[in-house]
């Protein structure tokens, strides 16, 4: 899951279509958190990750489990 989310979010940012201000303003999470987050260099809070994960549309779904 955190693998997806530095992914997504650090994709959004790196090609425009999002800015860090643009993540900061909706999800409450700083500019040098996000920065650190997206390098590995640190991780989030849960609370954090559920808003930064429903700011960039991303959901869990559970796999079928397999026999």
């Amino acid at each position: 899951m955190t693998d997806a989310l530095r992914q997504e979010i650090g994709r959004a940012i790196d090609s425009g279509e999002r800015s860090y201000m643009d993540v900061q303003r909706a999800t409450g999470i700083t500019r040098q958190s996000l920065t650190k987050f997206i390098r590995g260099e640190q991780s989030l809070r849960l609370d954090l990750a559920d808003k930064l994960s429903a700011y960039a549309g991303l959901q869990i779904v559970k796999r079928k489990e397999s026999k």
